[in-house]
Parts: C-alpha cells; structure tokens; sequence
C-alpha cells in the first residue's frame, strides 16, 4: 500500500469528461466562451482593484512610517 507521501498517481485531480466526445462539441462563441470571457474580465478587474488596495496601504503604511515626506494627490 501506498502512504500519503507517495508519489504515485491516484487519481485524483485528473480531468474526467463525462460525456463522450462526438457529444461534446465547443462551438465558437457559444454562451460558454462568453461566460469564461466575462468571468476572466471580472477577475482581471478583481486583481487589478487587490493591486490598487494593496499599493494605496503600502503607500499609507510609508507615509505614517515617515510623516514629514507625505505626498498627496
């Protein structure tokens, strides 16, 4: 038997498609391709807004850190 460290691949995390493929065609700019743009857009703006929070604290975090070189915009 294998432990927990193992190595050896049991099966999971695999990709299983559970129809056949002649059943599963993906069609050009099918609702699907439109849904994954969105979401891919949606979190893109996501990480982008992370990004802005996070550059704004380290800016604050500077600023309190050195009080007499604040910069305002």
């Amino acid at each position: 038997m294998s432990d927990s460290t193992s190595t050896d691949n049991d099966g999971q995390g695999m990709i299983v498609n559970p129809k056949p493929t002649s059943e599963n065609v993906d069609w050009d700019g099918d609702d699907a391709d439109r849904a994954d743009r969105l979401r891919f857009e949606e979190e893109q703006a996501m990480i982008r807004e992370q990004s802005e929070a996070r550059a704004a604290a380290k800016a604050a975090a500077e600023a309190a850190k050195h009080p007499g070189t604040a910069k305002t915009a």
